[in-house]
């Protein structure tokens, strides 16, 4: 009897999102390979200037972007779109499930956390992978400060 309730237990821990860092479920490693494709417009500067990743400067610097609140990068600041700076106004700090929902669709996401249709994003890419954008976000978190809550 011990022996099934213990292999009951371990699978369901082995059945639970692993979360790196304690607030990211993807794989790191996997998102560090797939943020080549954010590359062209993101880097990843830490506040030191070291930088992580080199980029471009089309989109706001990606580091300590675990619960920033959207659109409020200082050396971005008057880059952002209106709508980006509105949800931030409204309470958007970024969160995985955020920033899943905002890659997979931009316009959309603002759109229905603005509740309003008109809201428009800046970024015109999609990332329509669900893993490649949990993987992503496990790297931005990983690379990113220490997580202080």
């Amino acid at each position: 009897m011990k022996s099934v309730m213990f292999t009951t237990l371990a699978l369901a821990f082995l059945g639970m999102p692993v979360f790196a860092d304690g607030h990211a479920t993807g794989d790191a490693n996997a998102g560090e390979k797939v943020f080549k494709r954010c590359k062209a417009c993101h880097s990843i500067i830490d506040t030191s200037g070291d930088v992580i990743q080199k980029g471009g400067a089309v989109g706001p610097n990606l580091y300590g972007l675990y619960n920033r609140i959207a659109g409020t990068d200082p050396v971005f600041s008057d880059k952002y779109g209106s709508s980006i700076v509105e949800a931030g106004e409204s309470g958007l700090a970024w969160s995985e499930t955020d920033f899943m929902s905002y890659v997979a669709d931009p316009k959309k996401f603002l759109a229905v956390y603005l509740d309003d249709k008109q809201a428009k994003s800046k970024m015109g890419f999609k990332l329509k992978k669900v893993d490649d954008a949990r993987d992503i976000w496990a790297y931005l978190v990983s690379v990113g400060p220490e997580v202080v809550e």
